[in-house]
Parts: structure tokens; C-alpha cells; sequence
């Protein structure tokens, strides 16, 4: 008796993962794709986190330094993985949702084109920029000299921080987020340790300061870049990676939806810039209990961000069958998980702010200030969240337009008027936060409008055509 392949044991695998996508139940299914995500980027939040607390002993400038260059680092992370990374997940997931398996192989080809180019551009702008752009934050002195040096150690590594991104995007349309959760998961643990060892000089290693927390980054994206690029050439996958001719149609499937969505990412990031700029007019321990406090805001993004790409996945793959209200019904059943997440997360900020803070930091200053920004801005995680998750749904529907327009009526506020209100009218670091609070309970409620009285149309095969095309692609052995 023949054995079945292990090609055919991956076709029979995608072809029920594809069709439980389209009829299984949604939150179960939600919760199977996203686990493995949330799971890897906890531990990779965490990672971070705890980079934070080893560069704390470099002091406050440090502490300081890193608090500015990481809204570009984030710009960079969420434009890749939520932008263009979206894009490239939501085209696979149409792709093969409507049976077209040639077109979602050589999209890869393309998201890996893509990489190169805009990796290039971050590596470029960081290094010719980013110290005029630090000083306008307000760095200045070792913390200016801190930033600048973290940031060109860790953008130097533009180009696979984006090849990771992107690849990871691919495997996750193609409703595999198991191999880029692994991948991630087994950098964060060459990580954790080279990090510190990097930093402060452990055994064999120089001591290197800041700029050994940046080059440990630069680091564990290669080795998650080279790994990805090895699965996706190798027979063991669904989903190839083969060099084809580059087609205009099919870089206009990613950045139909990509440019948008990295619009969408850099208002989030100019707004998280300006309001860090506007904190910098404050004093140094304000910027530190900012960088400190704000980065709870990034502790709930592993699981938006899982249940987002779960999300691109589902809605985009149902988009593609024809499926429009199931996709609809998907994208709020996904929103109100993420609500729920984010709003808890936000109570228990607000209310013991402390816990979070002493983490990092037993300044009384600091402290004070960090503990400020979580009472006002806390609270109104859920509507973010809320937010974020219906922005996912929009990109594997190909109709991100009113969620960036939300977006961008987040940034005028927050950003803009707020930076103003500090800049012209001297308002206090309260007021600021206040914006900031309002900011976000806007962007909840009109993107979630956006949702509701948007139309999504698909033109596509009628659904049990497309079920032939899967079986007939992918005939179980």
C-alpha cells in the first residue's frame, strides 16, 4: 500500500483549512488562527519588554534615547506586518479563496521584491535623517546621542525585519500561521539572551552599550528571514516561493490594499511621533514615564494583531468565494473579541498604573508622569481595539478607504491638535492626555461606522464553484 506524500498530506491539510474557513463555525476557527500568532508575539512583546528593562540600566538618557526612536521602529514593524504585510495576506487569501493558486505563488515572489525596496528606503531615511528628526522630538545631549545610535544599528536591518514581515504575512493569508509563529518564536530565543550579553559585555561579547540592544534585532530578523525564505523553497509547503516575471497586476493586489493600509499605520505612528514630541516639551522624566507607560499600548497589539491577520485571512478567503455577509459577520464577531481584550487591559492599566511602572523604574518622577498618561488613556483601549480589528477586516475585503480616512481623523486630533495645544497654548500634560483619550474613542466609532454602512462586493466565482476548484486542485489522496 503506497504511502500519501508529503505534498499530498499538505494539500489535503490547506484544501480543510480553506473550506473550514468558508462553513466551520467563526469564533472557534477566529481563535485556531490566531492562537499561534498571539502566542509567539506575547513572548516576543515580552522580548521587548524586557530589552527595555536591561537598557533602564544604561539610565534615563538611554531609557530616554530608545523612547524616541521607538515610534519609527514601530512605524517600520506595523507598516511591514499591518500595511504592506496586510496587503500581501489579504491578496493570497483572495487569491486562493476564488481557486487562483498560481497567482498566490507568485505573489510572494513579489512581497519579496517589495521588501528589498522598502527596506531600503527605512536604512536610507534613518541614517541621513534620524538625528534631525530626534532633535525635533526633543533629544538633545546623551539622549539624542542615544537615540541616534540605536537607530542606526537597528534600521541597518531594514531590509529582513521587512522580508520577515512580509513572508509571514504570506503564510498567514494562505491560513498557515503556525510556521511564522514558530520562526518568531525561535528567534525570541536567541534574543533574549544576546541582547543583554550584547549590551553589557557577557562572557565573549564586547560591551557595546545601546547599540548592542540594536544590533541583537538586526540579528534575530536575519536568521527569521533566512529561515522563512528556506520553508517557503522547500517541498514541504503549500504556499511557494518561485522567482516568476514580475506582473504590474499583481504588485497592484498588494498595494491596492498596502499603500492605504501603510497610510493607516503612519497616521498610528505620526500620531504616537507628535504625541512623544509634545511629551519632550515636558522634561526628560515625562518623555522617560511616557516611553515606559505607552508601551502597554504595544502589549495589546499581539493579539489585535493575531486576531487581525485571523481576520485578514478569514474575511479575505470568504471575500474571495462570494461570500459577503459571512465575511461581514466574521469582521464584527472579530471586532468585539478584540473590544474585549483591549478594554480589560485598559481597566486594570488605569487603575494600578504603578505595577506596570515599577517594572522599569523606581524614579518617583517618572513614576508620577507614566502613572498620569495610563489614568487618562487607559480607559479607552477598547475603542482602539475595536477600531484596529474592523481596519484587519477592511484590508481582506480590498476596502480600507473609510477605516484610513478614521484614521486620519485620529491623527488631526491627537497628533496635530494636541502637539498645538502644548506648542502654542501651554496647555498641561493632563490636557494633552485628554486629546489623546477623545483621539481614540473617535476612531472607534467612526471606523466601526465606516463597517456598518460600507458596502463589500466581490466579483467572484459563486462559492460552490469555488469548492470544485479547491478539490480539484487539491484532490485528497
Amino acid at each position: 500500500m503506497n504511502r500519501p506524500s508529503s505534498s499530498n498530506i499538505i494539500s489535503v491539510q490547506q484544501r480543510e483549512i480553506r473550506l473550514g474557513v468558508l462553513d466551520g463555525p467563526i469564533i472557534p476557527t477566529i481563535l485556531s488562527l490566531a492562537t499561534p500568532t498571539i502566542l509567539v508575539l506575547v513572548v516576543q512583546t515580552l522580548v521587548g519588554v524586557a530589552e527595555t528593562y536591561f537598557i533602564s540600566f544604561l539610565g534615563t538618557d538611554a531609557l530616554a534615547g530608545v523612547s524616541l526612536v521607538f515610534p519609527i521602529l514601530m512605524l517600520m514593524q506595523m507598516m511591514s506586518n499591518g500595511g504592506i504585510g496586510g496587503g500581501t495576506a489579504a491578496a493570497i487569501a483572495r487569491a486562493l479563496g476564488a481557486g487562483r493558486r498560481g497567482d498566490a505563488d507568485a505573489l510572494v515572489w513579489h512581497s519579496i521584491v517589495l521588501a528589498f525596496a522598502l527596506g531600503g528606503i527605512f536604512t536610507a531615511l534613518a541614517l541621513l535623517f534620524g538625528s534631525i528628526l530626534f532633535r525635533s522630538m526633543g533629544g538633545e545631549g546623551q539622549t539624542l546621542t542615544a537615540a541616534v545610535t540605536y537607530s542606526s544599528v537597528v534600521f541597518s536591518g531594514s531590509v529582513p525585519i521587512w522580508i520577515t514581515a512580509l513572508l509571514s504575512s504570506a503564510l498567514r493569508g494562505a491560513g498557515n500561521p503556525r510556521i511564522p509563529a514558530l520562526v518568531i518564536f525561535g528567534g525570541t530565543i536567541v534574543l533574549l539572551p544576546l541582547s543583554p550579553a550584547l549590551i553589557f559585555g557577557w562572557g565573549p561579547f564586547p560591551i557595546l552599550g545601546i547599540a548592542g540592544g540594536g544590533l541583537a534585532i538586526v540579528v534575530y530578523y536575519l536568521i527569521a528571514a533566512v529561515a522563512l525564505v528556506l520553508y517557503l523553497r522547500s517541498p514541504n509547503t503549500f504556499l511557494k516561493l518561485k522567482v516568476v516575471p514580475l506582473e504590474r497586476r499583481l504588485f497592484g493586489e498588494i498595494l491596492g490594499v498596502g499603500l492605504l493600509s501603510a497610510i493607516g499605520t503612519v497616521q498610528v505612528n505620526l500620531t504616537v511621533t507628535f504625541v512623544t514630541a509634545a511629551v519632550g516639551h515636558f522634561g526628560v522624566d515625562a518623555l522617560a514615564g511616557y516611553g515606559i507607560a505607552s508601551r502597554l499600548d504595544y502589549l495589546q497589539i499581539p493579539v489585535i494583531f493575531g486576531l487581525g491577520t485571523a481576520i485578514v485571512t478569514m474575511v479575505g478567503l470568504n471575500i474571495g468565494a462570494n461570500q459577503i455577509e459571512r465575511a461581514r459577520r466574521i469582521a464584527w464577531i472579530g471586532a468585539f473579541l478584540a473590544f474585549g481584550f483591549s478594554g480589560i487591559i485598559g481597566i486594570i492599566g488605569a487603575l494600578w498604573p504603578a505595577v506596570w511602572m515599577r517594572i522599569f523604574s523606581d524614579d518617583p518622577d517618572v513614576l508620577n508622569q507614566g502613572s498620569l498618561y495610563l489614568k487618562t488613556v487607559a480607559p479607552f483601549y477598547g475603542s482602539v481595539g475595536l477600531g484596529l480589528a474592523l481596519y484587519f477586516a477592511s484590508q481582506g475585503a480590498k476596502s480600507v478607504l473609510l477605516p484610513v480616512l478614521a484614521g486620519t481623523v485620529r491623527m488631526v486630533i491627537a497628533a496635530f491638535l494636541g502637539w498645538s495645544a502644548v506648542q502654542w497654548l501651554g496647555v498641561d500634560l493632563i490636557s494633552l492626555y485628554g486629546i489623546v483619550a477623545f483621539a481614540a474613542l473617535v476612531y472607534g466609532a467612526l471606523t466601526a461606522a465606516a463597517i456598518y454602512w460600507g458596502k463589500w462586493t466581490r466579483d467572484a466565482v459563486p462559492y460552490s464553484s469555488t469548492i470544485n476548484r479547491l478539490e480539484r486542485q487539491d484532490p485528497p489522496r
